[in-house]
């Protein structure tokens, strides 16, 4: 006969082996679906056989909130737009971050009752793991919240800096570490604890405020990095197995991404962090003249004309396309460019977009061939034998002074080689720069054609003199 124990053993080993399996699958788009699905049971699991262990439970409570939370993810999974993935990524992110720190506080005020009436002692062993906890989680929490915000455009996407703020916010670091320290060695007080969680919150803020739009994928990787290790500390916090082994999962996974994303753009995650990228806007005009430099502005009929005759195409997505909401109308101009003979690819940047992975998941919405999305390292070798390189709102990631310009501050960072296609289209409402706030020299290239205007109208307007140009085969 299997104990109530045993049951809950098996359960836990069998939602790791999900978690562990669902992540692997999560590699490849193909198998995305399969391995969310996978992880998704493996969590019902926990849930149900942590109910099970628990054993009596006040369920007046529990059952209502299972309920608004179902609703509120199911909702969530199926009203938020594609291209409002990253700010709900940040948001959830924040969410398990803050449950995290509710779990150390809640255990913290229970263990300090103990204390005050002499039943227990609030020892090095069980207080360490709820302080640095409590650390890790508010500080996903409050910088997640400021991340969903910039994202949302609630808050500007620039980064917020003030003279001194380093040392600002070392100074802040430095007494919230010796808070801790008092509490776990000297002296457990509620209120030093309350006074501690508020500076926790307040650094989480600081240290996503001088992150700017530009590097917001990697702060969104490192936060959920740091929402896993706040899991599994509280894992050891309640001695639960199954969120010491998810946390560490999410951590260091969360790890490994961020220093994937890092690498992608050559620099450090310390510059990412500290150097307000992106707070150095440079402001150009409409389309046109750009000081002694000028650029091409074409219609939609001029660019339909290279389309239609062309061999190869070569889509470029970026965050422009995904405000635009375009993803749609590129899937059918490039099922109309099929239909007469040419060759459609689509080049995906590491860290296009708001968050690992986006282009990724707007175009699946689109139902664009999984076979059809190139990766960086397989598409820079296609661009020299590429007729037309479409880039659509991609600023910063096609940048040729990433290659040429030592004095550029994305000087080293891998690009998409579009300027060595035949022609290059670029769809953008203005000369503006992109979230780092650097000119792209890819706009006055000779063979670099401007197609200004919203990119989800222009593509439309593309569609439309495409059909006129050439009968569909």
């Amino acid at each position: 006969m299997i104990h109530f124990p045993q049951l809950v053993a098996l359960g836990y080993l069998a939602t790791a082996i999900l978690f562990i399996f669902g992540i692997r699958l999560l590699g490849s788009p193909a198998t995305a679906r399969r391995g969310n699905w996978l992880a998704a049971v493996g969590m019902l699991i926990a849930l149900l056989v942590t109910f099970v262990g628990l054993g009596a439970l006040p369920w007046a409570a529990v059952i209502p909130a299972l309920v608004v939370g179902a609703v509120l993810g199911t909702a969530a999974a199926r009203m938020v737009r594609m291209t409002a993935m990253p700010q709900m990524v940040a948001l959830f992110n924040g969410m398990g971050g803050g449950a995290a720190a509710l779990i150390g506080a809640d255990e913290f005020i229970h263990r300090t009752g103990e204390l005050a009436s002499g039943v227990a002692t609030l020892s090095p062993g069980s207080s360490v793991p709820i302080v640095i906890g409590c650390l890790i989680g508010s500080v996903s929490f409050s910088g997640s919240l400021i991340a969903f915000s910039k994202l949302q455009g609630l808050m500007r996407g620039t980064p917020v800096t003030f003279p001194y703020q380093r040392a600002a916010n070392g100074a802040l670091l430095a007494v919230i570490v010796a808070l801790g320290v008092v509490i776990v060695a000297v002296h457990a007080s509620i209120w030093l604890f309350l006074a501690y969680e508020l500076l926790a919150l307040g650094f989480g803020v600081a240290f996503v405020l001088p992150v700017g739009g530009a590097d917001m994928p990697v702060i969104i990787s490192l936060l959920n990095s740091f929402t896993g290790l706040a899991a599994a500390v509280s894992g050891f916090v309640l001695d639960n197995e199954v969120l010491i082994v998810a946390g560490a999962l999410v951590g260091a996974s969360g790890t490994i991404l961020t220093q994937l994303m890092s690498r992608a753009m050559n620099r450090s995650l310390a510059n990412v962090l500290f150097s307000a990228f992106g707070s150095q806007v440079e402001a150009a005009g409409e389309a046109g003249e750009a000081g002694d430099r000028s650029v091409h502005s074409v219609t939609p009929e001029d660019v339909a004309i290279l389309l239609g005759y062309a061999r190869q195409v070569v889509f470029v997505p970026g965050y422009g396309m995904a405000v635009a909401k375009a993803q749609h109308e590129v899937k059918e101009l490039a099922t109309q460019l099929e239909r007469r003979g040419v060759e459609v690819k689509y080049a995906i940047h590491p860290v296009a977009g708001r968050m690992p992975g986006h282009m990724n998941v707007l175009l699946a919405e689109a139902d664009v061939p999984y076979t059809q999305l190139r990766e960086m390292a397989d598409i820079n070798p296609e661009f020299p034998r590429t007729d037309v390189a479409v880039v659509i709102g991609a600023n910063d990631v096609t940048n040729p002074a990433a290659r040429s310009n030592p004095s550029s501050p994305i000087y080293g960072m891998p690009i998409l080689n579009v300027d060595q296609a035949e022609h290059v289209v670029v769809l953008k409402r203005s000369m503006n720069p992109g979230f780092a706030g650097i000119e792209n020299q890819l706009y006055y290239d000779p063979r670099t054609l401007m197609l200004f205007g919203d990119a989800r109208e222009s593509v439309v307007r593309l569609l439309a003199a495409l059909k006129e140009l050439v009968p569909a085969a």
